[in-house]
């Protein structure tokens, strides 16, 4: 592969693209490569900004005949940079950004572009909602190719479970619709597999009632009253209703007029909470259970389900390593590793220690409906590490994977690929199991040269 693109071949692209390309030395190269994490430096050759397939189409024959590794960039969350690379082409679908909702059907087409903040406002408007990403600047695209896990997968399922279809440009530059009448070896793949199969243009998604106002919000604890939460956490949510969305955080406190002073920089514990339910009085008994630990902080209430989907958003421009592990079960010695490091989490930080139960809909679903194994989880272990200097790294990556090693006795061996950076191809296989090679076979058809290979890799069978 040739390592750069000289500006013959520049000059061609652009002769190929509606939309813009960039190069380094033009007025918006850098903003348009910076991605969400900092560590995270890369300098393609060129960046397409595609305005539709057919730019799509463009760029990746371009690319196949000049030999040029290829990433694929929407949201540009991916942690271990997978969205960018260097001296290559970066096929970036952020500008496709259609989103029709028809309230009839419950229904909405949307382009690869929008983020979960642009999708949720285009579907409030007609009290629909459908389970996106908890931070609202992840791209639809990335997030549902990758399963799709977001608070109200209790009840309806990850973003995967509720696609209609899928419209994507594959290695050959066809452009196809997979759904379960078309292409369904290909749509089935597509509910986990990530973009191992051609790059997303469009997605199809059914929508649920609901808002535009929830019971949600956040709670918060100095760090020592961690264990008391996470117990009752897994109290709750024994036998709890989907409805009930929870996750237990650990978090340095942040400066905010509404946290305590001696809470602000110092070791805290969160909960977040949402009720999906009928009404926001149905969801009031167990905000209650909660309150009767006296937390310092308590904000929740009813709100707009789209301000909450935004509340726990991080800024861009901090470091970051993130691992996980699913939990077949949360018994006490779990919680022990779980409370221990996170009682060890470097504070003052960006940094996040998360324990998300599943369940419920994410559970009821079988090896004919997605490749993602593992999924009857209790729960999911997400060391999120954010911080701000890179004399850190050391010291926060080593506590991150210091949570995930000592938690691997207790973990089922499944994984979300999401919630992990590159950690390798048993980590990848591990997330698919017994599917790993029917995955394999649907890649050989679609992608046989691996051309879609920054990812979390499947290779052709």
């Amino acid at each position: 592969m040739s390592g750069t693109i000289g500006q013959t071949e520049v000059r061609e692209l652009r002769d190929h693209l509606k939309g813009p390309v960039l190069v380094p030395g033009d007025a918006s190269y850098d903003e348009a490569r910076v991605l969400f994490n900092a560590m995270i430096d890369a300098r393609p050759a060129a960046i397409a900004r595609c305005a539709g397939p057919e730019d799509v189409r463009a760029a990746i024959d371009f690319a196949r005949e000049t030999g040029t590794p290829t990433a694929v960039r929407s949201g540009g969350h991916s942690v271990a940079g997978m969205s960018s690379v260097d001296d290559g082409l970066v096929i970036d679908v952020r500008e496709l950004k259609d989103a029709f909702v028809d309230p009839e059907a419950s229904t909405i087409r949307c382009g690869a572009g929008l983020t979960w903040a642009e999708f949720d406002a285009a579907t409030q408007l007609h009290g629909l909602a459908t389970t996106g990403g908890r931070v609202s600047t992840t791209g639809v695209a990335g997030l549902t190719l990758g399963g799709g896990s977001g608070w109200l997968e209790r009840k309806h399922g990850l973003s995967c479970d509720n696609l209609i279809a899928v419209e994507l440009v594959t290695a050959s530059g066809e452009h196809v619709r997979a759904s379960e009448t078309e292409h369904p070896d290909l749509f089935w793949a597509l509910h986990g597999g990530g973009g191992n199969f051609g790059v997303a243009t469009a997605f199809e998604f059914q929508l649920h009632p609901l808002g535009p106002d929830v019971l949600a919000g956040l709670m918060l604890w100095p760090g020592a009253n961690g264990r008391e939460v996470v117990e009752l956490m897994r109290e709750v949510m024994d036998g709890a209703p989907d409805e009930l969305a929870l996750a237990t955080v650990y978090l340095s406190g942040p400066p905010e007029p509404f946290v305590p002073v001696p809470l602000q920089g110092n070791l805290c514990c969160g909960l977040a909470f949402l009720w999906a339910g009928g009404t926001i009085e149905d969801g009031e008994p167990y905000a209650r259970r909660f309150r009767e630990l006296q937390p310092a902080v308590d904000l929740v209430g009813p709100m707009p389900y789209a301000q909450f989907q935004c509340m726990i958003d991080d800024p861009p421009g901090l470091r970051n390593y993130w691992t996980a592990d699913y939990l077949a079960g949360l018994p006490d010695a779990a919680i022990d590793v779980f409370v221990g490091h996170s009682n060890e989490m470097p504070v003052p930080s960006a940094a996040q220690s998360i324990l998300l139960p599943w369940g419920g809909a994410v559970s009821r679903v079988s090896a004919a409906d997605t490749p993602m194994s593992k999924r009857d989880a209790e729960c999911v272990v997400h060391p999120f590490v954010l911080w701000e200097h890179a004399a850190d790294d050391d010291r926060h990556i080593a506590w991150g994977r210091g949570l995930s090693a000592d938690m691997k006795p207790h973990a089922s061996g499944g994984i979300y690929l999401n919630f992990i950076g590159d950690e390798g191809t048993d980590r990848v296989r591990a997330a698919f199991g017994d599917s790993y090679d029917r995955l394999a076979r649907v890649k050989r058809t679609y992608d046989p040269d691996n051309f879609f290979n920054r990812n979390q890799n499947i290779r052709p069978a």
